[in-house]
């Protein structure tokens, strides 16, 4: 998947001195971009989810999936943050998303157990792409930014686990 390069932010803005030169900093918002890209779409698909699953495992499913999409929705925010104090501006449109993200936009309603089929795949992506970013971030000592991905791949891998565990 091809990186849009991304431009800092205004020339105004003071220069940013927290030991991680430009170019490195760069790449690490590059790869965070992917994975707050990752994340919105995960959170919008058990969002929708959690609007639209029926059957006799509706309120466990129903409560699960809110849960779930909360703990999304919290988590964009420190991805987003992240990448702004790298002097970056997050992406923040469906295009931008839609461009930067691994998932693929499934339309339609599925069938309950699908339902949970394609968020254990979803979470599985955001796994993938917080360990690609993992690299840049490392190499350039950037200890809050490999935190933030630890903490990120430690709860997709727990769910991903958890919705797997519905599917035997």
């Amino acid at each position: 998947m091809a990186q849009k390069a991304r431009k800092p932010a205004p020339a105004a803005a003071p220069m940013i001195d927290i030991g991680i030169n430009a170019r490195d900093r760069e790449r690490i918002a590059d790869s965070l971009a992917h994975v707050l890209a990752d994340t919105y779409t995960l959170y919008l698909r058990t969002h929708s989810y959690h609007w639209n699953v029926e059957g006799p495992m509706f309120n466990t499913l129903h409560l699960m999936f809110m849960g779930q999409y909360t703990e999304l929705w919290n988590a964009l925010d420190l991805i987003a943050e992240r990448i702004r104090a790298l002097g970056f501006p997050a992406p923040g449109t469906y295009a931008e998303f839609a461009q930067l993200s691994s998932i693929e936009e499934h339309p339609g309603v599925p069938e309950a157990m699908e339902m949970v089929r394609q968020l254990v795949k979803g979470h599985e992506a955001v796994a993938r792409t917080a360990r690609k970013a993992f690299p840049a971030a490392d190499k350039a000592g950037d200890e809050s930014t490999t935190d933030l991905l630890t903490q990120r791949l430690q709860v997709h891998e727990k769910t991903a686990w958890m919705l797997r565990s519905l599917l035997q």
